[in-house]
């Protein structure tokens, strides 16, 4: 069983004492719920409804209310720590955990001068419910939906026990009916929008969606319609793990000019075999970078597996390369896609030998 932390007990007492307070005055023929602030509830994942007095944010199925003040919020995996710090959030984060590499240097819509931050890391792994609760938090994000579980940094369920707002990434439910049925900017701006509400950060992330919507628009223009076939390797060397073609990466290779070789993969990331790989025959490999798992490791694995080194994407080296931190919906999600078409566009044609 959780231990009720004492600033925790001080916001359940008030939240009881509030409904017994709106109790008597609905009986007395006073103002109703939603006339003094007691949440709406918002309809689609991710989405905000705000009034005068009150605002909620829905994501992965749960609603939570927007934290009057969110002065200390803990943020788990890059993709929630990097919006935090995007929207002018550093410091009202008092610990981030499971960081899945440095921050960037440069996102579209966000001053450079942001991301010059020490981050307070509570852990390199998903930290525990109680080690989270020391930090008394008024809010915890999470890229991912298993971040907040019993086995994780604690149940949402549990955290609304204790009156801590939480949210999690729309576009990594595990329930498939919760996901966007294919992820689009729209959702990725949605997703912002809805941190921001949750930070008291609106301004920031409006302004934000709206400088990445005017550079979206230029990059839709450039795109060339002749689309190279091209593989998402994300992770695994046995058997690979791909980006399939509802989440982030084919967003970001579609945004890009890419042509996803597992487009009809109904999963956001999903196992395929070298084999399966090989009949399909991408014309370009997408690499994802990361610390456990290099861009330099994956072209040596596929340069000395027999099935693939007879691919001619292999053979011309045709590689791009994007960090794991940012093959995840979030503020990094446009830039991904801007620096994938910008390799693109300097690759030699398909058949032609790089020299």
């Amino acid at each position: 069983m959780h231990r009720l932390h004492p600033r925790a007990a001080v916001v359940v007492a008030a939240t009881s004492l509030m409904a017994a307070l709106l109790a008597a005055c609905t009986a007395a023929g006073g103002p109703d719920a939603a006339a003094v602030g007691i949440g709406t509830t918002s309809a689609s994942a991710g989405s905000a409804t705000a009034s005068a007095a009150s605002a909620t944010v829905t994501s992965c199925g749960t609603t939570v209310p927007v934290p009057a003040e969110a002065r200390a919020v803990v943020a788990l995996k890059s993709s929630a720590v990097e919006a935090v710090v995007a929207l002018g959030g550093a410091g009202q984060l008092v610990g981030v955990a499971a960081v899945d590499g440095d921050l960037p240097t440069h996102v579209t819509g966000v001053d450079d001068a942001a991301w010059d931050v020490t981050l307070p890391v509570l852990s390199e792994d998903v930290p525990s419910f109680e080690a989270v609760l020391d930090l008394e938090p008024d809010l915890v994000l999470a890229g991912w939906e298993s971040n907040l579980s019993a086995e994780g940094a604690g149940a949402r369920e549990d955290w609304a026990d204790l009156g801590v707002a939480t949210w999690v990434s729309p576009s990594a439910c595990r329930d498939p009916e919760l996901q966007p049925d294919q992820l689009t900017f729209d959702d990725v701006f949605a997703e912002i929008e809805a941190i921001g509400t949750l930070l008291g950060r609106e301004e920031e992330a409006a302004s934000v969606v709206a400088a990445q919507r005017s550079a979206l628009a230029d990059l839709t223009g450039r795109v060339e319609s002749n689309r190279p076939r091209a593989l998402w390797w994300s992770s695994g060397t046995d058997t690979p793990y791909v980006g399939g073609g509802i989440g982030a990466p084919q967003l970001i290779m579609d945004t890009a000019g890419l042509g996803n070789v597992a487009a009809d993969v109904p999963d956001t990331w999903a196992s395929l075999s070298w084999e399966e790989i090989a009949v399909r025959d991408p014309e370009v490999i997408v690499l994802v970078d990361s610390a456990w798992n290099t861009a330099e490791h994956k072209r040596a694995a596929l340069a000395a597996n027999p099935v693939t080194a007879a691919m001619d994407a292999v053979r011309q080296e045709r590689y791009l390369v994007v960090p794991f931190p940012a093959t995840q919906a979030g503020v990094r999600t446009l830039d991904a896609a801007l620096a994938l078409a910008d390799q693109l566009a300097a690759q030699p044609a398909a058949g032609e030998v790089s020299p």
